[in-house]
């Protein structure tokens, strides 16, 4: 453990701040730099809006009442936006100007490859000490097995599609079910095999109409009386209800339903495993700091503190667990 007397760099302000989309744990991660902070000895501001507060010059002081109780809350108690600004020189220059006028001596950002690229650049061309805390709920970033939110959103979805496999059982239907993930099928994968879904399709792989019947085909020979397909958001044969359409040409045997989850699977208190993991890392980011550590972002690799370049997160890829997908498959039958 670190002691409280241990400063390498000399910090004495630092500022938190979430950037980007939300995600259940973020207020857990906030409350755990904040408090870590404190006990250190350093003054905390929270900055409003993300890369906009910076712009905006918009950050108010945290104590420890600052956060207290919101524990348990989703979103964040900061805000958190996506900024255009920050993405141009004038921008950044007028953030970094906004950070040394309020004596800030290091940041602590939470977000997602994004994010963390954008951080990339800015530290590239200013003078700002800072750590970064994965979070998404697509779990894709680099460098980490786990981001703050993932866990939150996939049992969000299990929860969902358990209910919606209550309708469809006793009505005779197939749903095809819609989760969030653009270019990730994280959440479509281990969201399949939780709920038992006879198929996943995801944009890491290839999807084949023909295949799809054939699985239905082979679970109407087996006397299912429904079925549940899990369609991330991404997928290259395009959304559930166009991926429901085909299929529904040439598999008719059930009455077919379409159901978009969307935006409940940002939202809810975050699970333990999201609490446990944002106030780890956010402890861990005040003290990575503290012994000098700068402009990485801090991950858990087999249960164990990582750290990685901006660089590495924003251009390197995660290895996606393909195992899995064969596991689903059998599991299936």
């Amino acid at each position: 453990m670190l002691s409280k007397k241990m400063n390498k760099v000399n910090i004495k302000k630092i500022a938190v701040l979430t950037t980007g989309g939300d995600c259940p744990g973020l207020n857990a991660a906030v409350r755990a730099v904040v408090r870590s902070g404190i006990y250190y000895k350093l003054e905390v501001l929270g900055v409003v809006r993300g890369y906009e507060g910076l712009i905006d010059n918009n950050f108010i002081e945290m104590k420890s009442h600052s956060v207290s109780n919101i524990l348990q809350r989703g979103g964040t108690v900061l805000k958190t936006a996506r900024s255009d600004r920050f993405m141009k020189p004038e921008g950044r220059q007028k953030a970094f100007e906004n950070i040394s006028a309020a004596g800030v001596d290091a940041l602590v950002v939470l977000g997602g490859d994004g994010s963390f690229r954008g951080m990339d650049v800015f530290t590239s061309e200013h003078k700002v000490r800072s750590v970064g805390i994965p979070k998404t709920i697509d779990n894709d970033i680099y460098g980490t097995d786990f981001a703050i939110g993932y866990d939150t959103a996939v049992n969000t979805v299990v929860q969902a599609i358990d209910k919606i496999r209550d309708t469809a059982d006793s009505h005779d239907r197939l749903f095809f079910v819609e989760v969030m993930g653009r270019d990730a099928g994280m959440i479509a994968l281990f969201g399949g095999i939780g709920s038992g879904a006879e198929a996943i399709l995801i944009p890491e792989t290839n999807t084949r109409i023909e295949r799809i019947v054939e699985i239905l085909e082979r679970g109407w020979s087996r006397k299912k009386t429904s079925m549940i397909v899990i369609v991330a958001e991404g997928d290259d044969a395009g959304g559930a209800y166009e991926i429901a359409r085909s299929v529904k040409q040439r598999f008719k045997q059930f009455d077919t339903r379409v159901s978009i989850l969307g935006h409940v699977q940002r939202g809810g208190s975050p699970s333990c495993a999201d609490r446990v993991l944002a106030s780890r890392l956010g402890v861990s980011a005040v003290e990575a700091l503290l012994e000098g550590r700068n402009n990485v972002m801090l991950g858990l690799i087999d249960n164990k503190l990582s750290y990685t370049s901006y660089k590495d997160v924003a251009s390197r890829k995660k290895e996606f667990p393909s195992e899995l997908m064969r596991i689903a498959e059998i599991l299936s039958l």
